[in-house]
């Protein structure tokens, strides 16, 4: 843990009012339950280091804590496009590396914005907070002590204006946070409203205010929006997720390495009878499917028995090619196989291949090796636990 005037291995600063926040959080002994905290703020004020410094003071204390991420455009366990509920057991030494990991649950919706569809994005987040609530019932029927219990940090994007900002009362309409942290800089204008902003819409909600200010000061000792390429960020998040579709001592330390490992990487042989396909966010005739799916990047989901529930997103996958002729799509993913063969529905949304990897000569050709992986879609595999439950039993 990074004391205050000192530095990370990577030379983050962490305020003396960010550790004293966060350590008043992690010992609050005025509630029953477990610090659920919802973090909040504009874009590039340090939402997602105060989050990961919060994830490991909590740790001190706690033997696991839940991390609800709400950033579709950069998350913080899983690739772009994803909301998810991680469950984290252990703490994060480096803040500053991307720490991909397998979440509890999770829903592909598709985009780096909430924009396109509010609706299915908070319904997405209401559906992660009931499984949580449902870990939570686990964890202290399982546990004598409170270390037992699940502490939950809920990471927020930094559009907190216009429809942003009504969708942030959304979520807080759903999440019954036990402490809001918003954090604050200089540019009054670019912050969400004084106070506890969230009781225009909940008279009831009775979580407690922490306001804190962004770690980064100008020489006036004034906080400064951190600027981050925001588009670099997601493919470097991309390529480490399909960088795991390879043994981690094999050599491949630039992209152009990685493009052409991708490219020719033998590619699973999923049967198109066996899956369903659903456009996220728009409609595509009949005519023009397999055109549109074909060099995408892809949502690998579990459908659920119950109309009403959100398919599980198992990971992502790039449609290296379709072969109507053979009623075969040609998929690469870090997924195992065994789960792979639980997946029935693809889901495509506006998450695309890294520019990066497409610009390296030859890389996702139409053309396909001749070495495939068939998946075998079974009956014994659609009933095995790679076939989730959506019911947050």
């Amino acid at each position: 843990m990074a004391a205050f005037g000192a530095a990370t291995s990577t030379g983050i600063h962490i305020p003396e009012e960010w550790s004293t926040a966060a350590a008043a959080i992690a010992n609050d002994s005025t509630t029953s339950l477990p610090p659920l905290v919802f973090i909040c703020g504009a874009k590039n004020t340090g939402k997602t280091t105060f989050s990961r410094y919060l994830l490991n003071t909590l740790l001190l204390r706690y033997k696991r804590v839940a991390y609800l991420d709400t950033d579709v455009g950069q998350p913080e366990f899983t690739p772009p496009g994803c909301l998810s509920l991680t469950i984290i057991d252990e703490a994060t030494p480096d803040f500053t590396i991307p720490c991909l990991k397998t979440p509890q649950r999770c829903y592909f919706f598709g985009d780096i914005s909430s924009k396109r569809d509010p609706k299915a994005y908070l319904s997405c987040i209401s559906a992660l907070y009931d499984h949580y609530t449902k870990e939570q019932q686990i964890s202290s029927k399982n546990g004598s002590s409170a270390t037992a219990e699940l502490p939950l940090i809920i990471n927020t994007p930094g559009w907190v204006k216009g429809i942003g900002y009504d969708i942030l009362l959304g979520m807080l309409d759903v999440i019954a946070a036990t402490h809001v942290v918003k954090i604050n800089i200089s540019s009054e204008s670019k912050n969400l409203p004084a106070g506890a902003f969230w009781l225009e819409r909940n008279n009831d909600h009775s979580a407690k205010l922490v306001e804190i200010t962004s770690a980064r000061k100008d020489s006036r000792n004034q906080s400064l929006l951190v600027r981050k390429e925001a588009h670099l960020i997601r493919e470097l998040r991309l390529m480490a997720y399909f960088r795991q579709c390879f043994p981690s001592n094999m050599s491949i330390t630039t992209v152009k390495e990685l493009a052409h490992a991708l490219s020719s990487h033998t590619p699973y042989q999923v049967p198109i009878s066996s899956i369903k396909i659903r456009h996220l966010h728009c409609e595509v005739p009949n005519t023009e499917v397999f055109y549109s799916l074909n060099a995408t990047i892809v949502g690998l989901a579990v459908s659920c028995e119950d109309s009403q529930s959100l398919p599980v997103c198992v990971g992502l996958g790039i449609v290296r090619g379709i072969d109507v002729l053979k009623n075969i799509i040609y998929l690469i993913t870090p997924v195992p196989q065994r789960i792979l063969a639980g997946v029935d529905l693809l889901l495509q949304g506006y998450i695309q291949i890294p520019t990066s990897l497409l610009q390296v000569q030859g890389c996702m050709s139409p053309y396909m090796s001749a070495n495939v992986i068939s998946i075998n879609y079974k009956e014994e595999d659609k009933s095995s636990p790679n076939k989730q439950s959506c019911r947050n039993e």
